[in-house]
């Protein structure tokens, strides 16, 4: 599909703070309304065209959480794993409509099991797009990322990231998270580049980058505080997983595993995508989903 203008989007207050939140509005009357949650160093903006495929079944919202986006860091300053599930089921229970349909991926995958797992009553469908679950065995790809996590040791490697122009670091991200990288359409490229520009601008988009991975890390480490798999198996809502095979961030090889964790799971492999299938292929993630909402309805 060609690539669509970016939803609009408002800061809406939360007990915990203000979140940015861009809202595609359903073109059916009655439609369900689906959550949408963005991957570490991401921003809503990852779901755009999904939002725009699945306008005639849900209106979708889409955070940027706390301090990512254009989303304000958190009065606190709190970018665990904790706080942003809190963020995602303050939005969902401000919106008063009952469960949602909720999207994760990657880091927002993480985030989005954690809050089926403990609160089935906010959530009636569950997608999982390359979901940061526990694996311990670093890929040359993503080897740099428990560097970063280290303290000291991560803001110094951050730093020397920066000294890149602001063109070869968008390039090298998309190089990373997408199987082929000549499938990003120009304009997109062109956005995220006006974005890395701004977000370099901000105190605080450091902060938000590394403690983040950082809380992310050590729920990896702590399964006995973050027994993430074993909330996975608590999961009650019907679950779709989608994995990239060439994603050099999330290890495909951990999808049989969530197949036979997520009860009743549904597990879709795609061979040509990497990290972000729901920007790579968003028309195939959309058919997806929508398999699981008939399923489900």
């Amino acid at each position: 599909m060609a690539p669509v203008e970016h939803w609009p989007g408002h800061l809406v207050e939360l007990p915990t703070g203000r979140l940015h939140v861009r809202t595609a509005p359903a073109t059916a009357e009655g439609a369900d309304r689906a959550v949408m949650v963005h991957g570490l160093g991401g921003a809503a903006t990852n779901w755009t065209d999904v939002m725009a495929l699945l306008r005639d079944r849900v209106e979708a919202v889409a955070p940027d959480l706390p301090g990512f986006g254009w989303s304000p860091p958190p009065p606190d300053d709190d970018y665990s794993l904790r706080a942003h599930v809190r963020a995602v089921t303050e939005l969902i229970e401000a919106g008063g409509t009952g469960p949602v349909h909720l999207l994760g991926n990657s880091l927002g995958g993480t985030v989005s099991t954690v809050l089926a797992a403990t609160r089935p009553d906010l959530v009636r469908t569950l997608t999982l797009v390359s979901p940061a679950l526990p694996v311990l065995r670093p890929r040359v790809s993503n080897v740099h990322l428990p560097a970063l996590a280290v303290p000291w040791a991560g803001q110094r490697l951050a730093r020397r990231l920066e000294r890149f122009p602001v063109e070869q670091r968008v390039r090298a991200t998309i190089a990373l998270c997408w199987a082929d990288p000549s499938r990003v359409p120009q304009r997109r490229v062109d956005e995220a580049m006006e974005e890395a520009e701004r977000r370099a601008r901000l105190d605080h988009d450091g902060d938000a980058m590394l403690r983040s991975l950082r809380s992310l890390m050590a729920a990896y480490l702590r399964p006995d505080r973050w027994p993430l798999w074993r909330l996975a198996a608590r999961v009650q809502a019907p679950t779709l997983l989608v994995y990239g095979l060439k994603d050099r961030l999330v290890d495909p090889r951990t999808a049989g595993r969530a197949a036979r964790t997520f009860p009743g799971a549904r597990l879709v492999v795609v061979p040509d995508s990497g990290h972000v299938t729901q920007m790579e292929h968003p028309d195939l993630v959309a058919r997806e989903v929508r398999r699981l909402l008939d399923s489900a309805a």
